[in-house]
């Protein structure tokens, strides 16, 4: 098994905030983003959100086949987190940096401008393991605060990171992308999401994606390009 390029085993409270362990400081965008997703849940009331709607959300039908795709989205991120913190803090850094852009805008979003979406089905079309899931998630994760689809925002940080990290092999660039265009369109055919949502989080991961990697990546890529066609 590859030896982890930090040793955790020293970490303590005491030194969490040297050079070697600072970067472990960034899960607490997670506890933010609890304690925000908490708030937003119980304290705007569904009679203040925007429906979120489009015509191609009455096309697309509901198919539970796509609860596979929605899912491995919570794996997708334990594995690249758990991937780069063991053995690449910096990339460590960027993508957890690019994921609290996106909940730091889209958790004012929601309260900003609040949504929502009516598009879950009374009844599954039939009753198998994957609708008992997705009856599940629907259980637990309300149809509120919803645009822009965090689902997706993630998914392409992780996307953008993995495509920059030269170690990662070419196939597995491959099977992350595959796996973020599924992980996407499945939050439309589960019925957690609007297309607008989807949409809506592309401009939200541009956004990110200047941020978080701005003139370090663009501009001497771009530098690269003007000097081989000089």
């Amino acid at each position: 098994m590859r030896k982890p390029v930090v040793d955790y085993r020293k970490l303590r409270l005491s030194n969490i905030t040297s050079p070697e362990y600072h970067h472990v400081l960034y899960l607490l965008g997670w506890v933010g983003y609890f304690c925000l997703y908490f708030l937003t849940e119980n304290l705007i009331p569904y009679e203040k959100c925007h429906v979120m709607h489009c015509f191609l959300d009455d096309v697309i039908p509901f198919c539970e086949w796509f609860v596979l795709a929605y899912t491995f989205w919570y794996l997708l991120i334990v594995i690249s987190l758990l991937w780069f913190i063991l053995y690449d803090p910096q990339k460590f850094k960027e993508l957890q940096g690019f994921i609290i852009v996106t909940q730091v805008v889209a958790m004012a979003t929601y309260i900003i401008y609040p949504s929502c979406q009516e598009l879950r089905p009374e009844t599954f079309p039939r009753e198998n393991l994957l609708t008992a899931v997705m009856g599940a998630i629907y259980a637990f994760d309300t149809p509120t605060g919803v645009c822009p689809s965090l689902h997706v925002a993630y998914s392409m940080g992780i996307m953008s990171t993995w495509l920059k990290y030269k170690e990662a092999p070419v196939w597995w660039k491959v099977f992350v992308v595959i796996a973020v265009i599924l992980i996407s369109i499945s939050t439309a055919f589960v019925k957690q999401h609007s297309v607008v949502d989807i949409f809506a989080a592309i401009p939200l991961s541009i956004l990110a994606e200047a941020i978080i990697f701005g003139k370090s990546y663009w501009l001497p890529k771009f530098k690269n390009w003007r000097e081989k066609r000089a």
